[in-house]
């Protein structure tokens, strides 16, 4: 991999090592776009095959981050961290709390957060040596899980895609098809069945399925079944990549709307769903209800001022619903579009002046 090249094309910022002997720490920081505000990105500790496959991964999620953030209207850059591991095996207290002095010495430029493979525990650590750490344990002003703040914000984006196609936000008696019941759909179909919506839901855990055949009255299907069902809305709720070459036709929901990341496979896909008339939820908006939550978090933790934010997911949904009907793109770059627009207009303003270093946690209030 060419680095500098890779940098120069998509804009970053910094990339920072981190390596402790004692502890075995092998961590990637990925910093991207700072322009509205210390970088925000969780850290990810998964088993990566090659430490170059661990380096991509950070790039491509930080990347992510500069758009949800500035899509979700907080005052934060886009960053994230990978440690190369087992989470099951090789987290220790020596090692987060190495990492968390990594995160001091960058003096507020990247604050982060929980993700795949770590948890709140972790978190506890890493803020041992520093400040600059979100989702940690409620006993130190943390939001908790950031699960129900994202289940809360998708539903409310299923509403607003519903507006979009079926004239109307309504959901009652809408069928929606759900991929994955894991902590955050499981929420979600609970707001769905609350209103009045017929669930048909997949998971490769059988338990998950059953919970949700037993609490919600929801019909279970097979993991590939659940492409093919008639539906109104599809709502990826698990994998990545979901939306490809295989399954684009299957599908006969009007709109797709879920919790999952990446869940188009290439950007063309998202093309081919504009095409077809399909309403496409960008995921980097829909399911940014947990950043909004654990970015809360930096301002002292107040649960309705967080949730009130949250609901703006909806209204985001909205104006890039007409953005794409007016310039006829699909969803996915009208929300690029909204986001890229936020950062250049911050970065105009910010052109006229320079301020004196300060605490980059007092700019976000």
């Amino acid at each position: 991999m060419e680095l500098f090249k890779y940098l120069e094309e998509y804009d970053y910022e910094q990339v920072v090592f981190c390596q402790d002997k004692n502890s075995g720490l092998k961590g990637i920081i990925a910093i991207h776009d700072t322009t509205l505000g210390p970088a925000l990105g969780g850290t990810r500790m998964w088993t990566y095959e090659s430490e170059e496959e661990a380096l991509v991964d950070a790039l491509r999620l930080a990347r992510g981050m500069t758009y949800k953030n500035a899509a979700a209207g907080l005052n934060l850059g886009g960053g994230k961290t990978v440690i190369i591991g087992d989470p099951k095996t090789d987290k220790s207290p020596e090692l987060f709390r190495a990492f968390g002095r990594y995160i001091q010495g960058l003096a507020g430029r990247y604050i982060t957060s929980v993700d795949v493979g770590t948890n709140t525990e972790d978190m506890d650590f890493i803020y041992m040596e520093t400040d600059y750490v979100t989702g940690k344990s409620p006993e130190h002003g943390s939001a908790g899980s950031p699960s129900p703040a994202t289940a809360y914000g998708v539903y409310l984006g299923i509403k607003a895609s519903a507006k979009a196609a079926f004239g109307s936000d309504s959901l009652e008696g809408k069928t929606i098809a759900v991929q994955g019941v894991g902590s955050v759909a499981y929420t979600m179909c609970k707001y769905l069945h609350e209103e009045g919506a017929n669930l048909i839901v997949t998971d490769i855990n059988e338990e998950a399925v059953n919970r949700a055949v037993e609490d919600f009255g929801a019909k279970a299907v097979g993991t590939e079944e659940i492409y093919e069902v008639d539906c109104d809305i599809f709502a990826p709720c698990a994998l990545g990549a979901t939306i490809n070459d295989e399954t684009i036709d299957k599908l006969k929901a009007k709109v797709i709307a879920g919790s999952a990341n990446n869940q188009l496979k290439e950007e063309r896909h998202g093309e081919i769903l504009h095409e077809k008339g399909i309403i496409f939820a960008p995921d980097f908006v829909i399911n940014s209800g947990g950043v909004i939550n654990v970015a809360d978090e930096l301002n002292g933790y107040n649960k309705e001022r967080a949730y009130k934010q949250v609901e703006n997911i909806g209204l985001s949904l909205e104006k890039i619903f007409e953005i794409s009907k007016e310039k006829n793109i699909p969803t996915q770059a009208a929300a690029d579009h909204l986001a890229e627009e936020r950062i250049a207009s911050v970065q105009r303003s910010r052109s006229t002046f320079l301020t004196n270093e300060m605490n980059p946690l007092s700019r976000l209030k």
